[in-house]
This record gives C-alpha cells, structure tokens and sequence, in this order.
C-alpha cells in the first residue's frame, strides 16, 4: 500500500498540478524510482491509495509498472487522512500488508518488516524505524528492545524530547484487523494508529541503519537527488 493522496502543501507551487509522487527526481517521476524498489524487493501488487489529484496519478502509472499490477483506492471528494485512506483501502488489503508513503524512498528491504511481523504473531504492526535524535525530522519514536512503546509527533516548535531518539522511517507492516477496526470514512491520520499500537505493546521496531530519503521538502528533494546520483556513479565506476 502506498499513501499517495497528500496536498503537498509544503512543495507548494510544484504540487499544484504535479502530485509529489509524479514531482521529476533525476529526469523521473519519483514514483517510477519508488516502484522500481517494490519490484525488485519481490513485491507482486501495488495498491495506491490516491486523492489530491489522483487521476493525473493514474493517467501516469497506468495499471502495470515494472512488472507490478496497479490497484487505485481513491479518497473520494474529502481527503481521509493517511489511516482514513488505509481504511477506505479494505476491500484491497491483504491479511499481512506493508505500508509505506508515495514521498518517501527507502534504502534497505522493503520485505523485512512483513518477515518480522510475520515471524512474530503476537504482534499487530512492525514499523522500521532510524535513529535519527532529531537529525533529519523531529524524532517521534521510544524503544525497548524490539518494541516501539512509545509514539508522539511532537508539535510544531516544541522542544525535542531526548526519550523521542528514534523516528518512523517511512515503511510498516499491519494485519489487516488493525484497519478493519478503524471508522470508515472518518478522517484520520495513522500516527493516531502508531500510537495505540505502541501504547499496548502491539508494534515492533525494525531497526535500520540506512538513512530515509523523502520528497516532502525541498531539502529532502535536493538529498535524494544527490544519492541517487552517487549511487549512478558508483555503479558506473564498477
């Protein structure tokens, strides 16, 4: 699952008529660098979960890329919020699904938090997570060995908590009974549904020690534009 539907606000006027997951990354559709990562980790669909101009989405991406399947889930005329869009996304999920952003780009396994959070049953989430101690975003996460007990999105301009040093990398696994138990049609964001799990004890931390990349700003554009054209150079240096 892909939360795609955001405004953009913050690369505002870019977005006004390019979705972020369409917004050009090295003379690409962000999107298509995304994509590219789920195939070759051995995803076989892709749901994404679409609304701020969502048919310019589909109009791009088609029902097939890389070899994925498509599938759209559209907010409808009011934007639902990341777990609302999850939840209007039901009819399409999987007992054990991965969920990640369509503005961020993750350098590591995108198959290890379903492993994990398949290999541990009791479990009803397992969020990969960086230790970040507010380096890249604000720090929103507490661990305890493999468990996350603790998940707060701090307000804007309030002072750092030094027991926040960990942050959502950008990628969780859930059972599909987490989102069936949420209202429909409400809207919602899932840091409500990262705070709940933590505080019952139900989310695992994968921990990983890569940087995440994302496209919300102008700076974290700017970052993966540069990463990924070390990496383009490091290949062709052999």
């Amino acid at each position: 699952m892909i939360l795609a539907g955001g405004l953009g606000t913050r690369m505002r006027p870019r977005t006004e008529r390019t979705p972020k997951f369409l917004l050009p990354v090295v003379g690409r559709p962000f999107g298509a660098w995304l994509l590219e990562r789920l195939a070759a980790a051995g995803f076989g669909e892709v749901v994404l979960c679409v609304g701020h101009l969502g048919d310019v989405i589909r109009a791009a991406m088609g029902d097939r890329f890389a070899g994925l399947p498509l599938r759209y889930a559209d907010d409808g005329p009011e934007l639902l919020g990341t777990a609302g869009a999850l939840r209007r996304a039901l009819p399409h999920l999987a007992p054990v699904f991965l969920m990640t952003y369509g503005d961020s780009y993750l350098p590591f396994d995108y198959l290890a938090p379903l492993r994990d959070l398949t290999a541990h049953p009791g479990a009803l989430g397992t969020m990969a997570v960086f230790r970040n101690e507010g380096r890249f975003d604000a720090s929103n996460a507490a661990l305890s060995g493999d468990l996350v007990v603790r998940y707060e999105k701090l307000r804007a301009g309030a002072p750092p908590d030094p027991a926040l040093d960990h942050i959502d990398y950008g990628a969780t696994a859930l059972r599909r009974g987490v989102v069936e138990a949420l209202p429909a049609d409400t809207p919602l964001g899932f840091d409500a549904v990262q705070r709940d799990l933590a505080s019952r004890g139900r989310l695992r931390a994968l921990a990983v020690a890569t940087r995440f990349h994302e496209i919300g700003s102008e700076r974290g554009l700017r970052d993966l534009e540069a990463a990924l054209a070390a990496s383009a150079t490091a290949e062709e240096r052999g």
